[in-house]
């Protein structure tokens, strides 16, 4: 079993990190959409927030093991088939990915956090209000946090659709390499 990555693919850590964020980030997508429209008196009214937050913690801890294990285990090398745009555009949309997905975490912690209280992880453990009493804390993030949680669905669904013209219009390697298969 091939752990880490290799200059030619990458290893089943950085494969299962990728999937686990994508699928939590859509679901969490999903959860923040169902929340919004529910009633004060609904049964999921306190509990789908909670539930949110928690996921929200625990992919904040998942992200910043992805950056750390980018620097223990670099990614493959780019294709020496991809021009000079289609290099450049992989940095940017991979930067702009983590720039937004630890913006969204972080405004979801301002959003959490903004009347002092803590935010229970599922009763494991508390993370601590460090940021409070600014002015409408909890509606600027709030904005925020909505309009980069969208952001970053278009940007992966850009993501998504980039790696299947690789696949399919390329016909190069670049889909298999991030499903962990092999460069051949």
């Amino acid at each position: 079993m091939l752990w880490k990555n290799t200059p030619d693919r990458f290893g089943h850590i950085s494969v299962l990190i990728h999937w686990l964020v994508a699928l939590t980030v859509y679901g969490m997508f999903a959860l923040g959409l169902w929340m919004v429209t529910l009633g004060y008196y609904d049964v999921w009214y306190h509990q789908a927030p909670e539930i949110h937050k928690s996921i929200g913690v625990l992919l904040f801890i998942v992200m910043v093991v992805r950056v750390i294990w980018r620097f223990v285990s670099p990614p493959p090398k780019p294709l020496a088939s991809y021009g000079r745009f289609t290099r450049v555009s992989a940095i940017l949309a991979h930067l702009a990915l983590y720039v937004v997905l630890f913006s969204i975490l972080i405004s979801g912690y301002l959003i959490s956090t903004a009347d002092g209280q803590p935010i229970g992880v599922f009763g494991w453990f508390d993370i601590p209000a460090t940021v409070t009493g600014m002015a409408e804390q909890a509606d600027t993030a709030g904005a925020i946090h909505l309009y980069l949680a969208w952001a970053v669905v278009v940007l992966s669904v850009l993501h998504g659709l980039a790696a299947l013209k690789h696949h399919f219009v390329d016909r190069d390697v670049t889909l298999k390499r991030m499903l962990g298969s092999s460069a051949d």
